[in-house]
């Protein structure tokens, strides 16, 4: 079997609110490129990438791939992630594993988790990933089109948690004074009882003495992890030290290059794997190992993927022993998905493995036609960095107080 072609589409979905974080806004709508490895047996597997429009990108890596057989994933990644001088195809690299694995699970029968050493749970949990809401469903009137108070979205987790069964949510903090943002957690806890997980992530925005003043309020409330509570691997292991909530990152370290001085420094106690992070499935059960060996915990991160990566990640989670936590997933905001049979179903706050081969989901070509048309006329909001649509000159900063 050999890879003949490599065929990449752009599409967009749109949301049920723009989603603020510190670095902008989710303007409505997630974007996504699709990739489709065609072999010359007529198996075609599928992928997925964030970040914007990846057609060219990754259209300049098919010569590396074409004429290999879709299970020669070393040479694959020698001649995709290894070979170019001071770059890393991590990114893309993970759609096309993605994509070969499907192959290799449909020509064998056998649904993706098997070919990473089978699964040892059969669904997923997952959380009320909270974001400040710009136009949420039900404003106007008299009701704020945004989510504006800490009562906004402790109100939200508890409709996440009574529609989809999540029983933990995390906070993209940074966005909102800090004391706001912690007080989020506080009436989580309070509604919604001491056994609900509680999380919050300000993307490394908040300074180290800002994160250790909210760190050490936030103590008692029993948090599951502090995910980045500063900047970098110097930021996050001097927080560390002065609070007493594990420490997550899925920033420092994202990438194999930067685990090892993140262990040396004490920088993190639980890592978040992310497929595209840390080059595909394969190495994030890789990354998994190199956890357990420093007592290191696993948790998962999401790209606002659509359900072909939402399967592998899935897929992925269902065979490590050690991810103990609910993964993340804004998939709670999109309003339809590219797969056939549409969004997959929340029940009890998890997502079930597929079983199906490969990665047992397949495309809606409907619906892809339908969304590559919306994608042409949004465009790539990557290209605007965010923007925020209420406050035009904003621009990032960090500091948090």
């Amino acid at each position: 079997m050999k890879i003949i072609d490599l065929r990449t589409r752009c599409v967009a979905i749109p949301l049920n609110a723009q989603l603020r974080h510190n670095t902008g806004v989710h303007p409505g709508y997630f974007l996504r490129t699709i990739v489709e490895v065609i072999t010359d047996e007529g198996i075609v597997g599928l992928g997925e990438v964030g970040g914007g429009d990846q057609r060219g990108a990754l259209q300049k890596l098919k010569p590396r791939i074409i004429g290999l057989d879709p299970f020669q994933l070393e040479i694959m990644k020698l001649k995709v992630l290894r070979s170019i001088y001071y770059l890393s195809n991590a990114r893309l690299y993970a759609a096309l594993e993605m994509a070969c694995l499907d192959i290799q699970g449909k020509v064998l029968g056998r649904p993706m988790s098997d070919l990473l050493g089978g699964r040892i749970r059969d669904e997923v949990p997952f959380i009320a990933y909270l974001f400040w809401r710009y136009d949420r469903p039900g404003g106007g009137g008299a009701v704020s089109r945004h989510d504006e108070t800490a009562e906004d979205l402790a109100d939200y987790c508890q409709e996440l948690h009574e529609t989809l069964g999540v029983k933990a949510m995390k906070l993209k903090a940074g966005v909102m004074a800090p004391k706001e943002e912690v007080r989020v957690l506080e009436l989580c806890r309070r509604q919604l009882g001491d056994d609900f997980g509680l999380r919050i992530d300000p993307n490394g925005l908040w300074s180290v003495q800002t994160a250790v003043q909210m760190g050490r309020r936030m103590e008692d409330l029993n948090l599951e992890y502090f995910e980045d509570p500063s900047w970098g691997l110097e930021g996050n292991a001097a927080v560390r030290k002065q609070i007493r909530i594990p420490v997550a990152t899925n920033m420092y370290p994202a990438k194999f290059d930067d685990l090892a001085p993140a262990i040396r420094m004490g920088s993190v106690d639980i890592v978040l794997t992310d497929l595209h992070y840390w080059e595909g499935p394969r190495g994030v059960k890789d990354l998994a190992a190199v956890c357990n060996t420093f007592n290191l915990g696993v948790a998962m991160h999401s790209g606002a993927e659509f359900g072909i990566e939402l399967a592998a990640m899935i897929h992925t989670a269902s065979t490590i022993p050690t991810m103990n936590f609910a993964g993340d997933a804004h998939y709670h905001y999109l309003t339809d998905d590219i797969i056939e049979g549409g969004l997959m179903k929340y029940e009890n706050g998890c997502i079930k493995v597929p079983t199906g081969p490969g990665l047992g989901v397949t495309l809606d070509e409907d619906k892809m036609k339908h969304y590559e048309k919306y994608y042409e006329e949004k465009g790539d909001y990557y290209a605007r960095f965010h923007q925020d649509p209420y406050r035009p000159d904003w621009f990032p900063t960090v500091g948090g107080m």
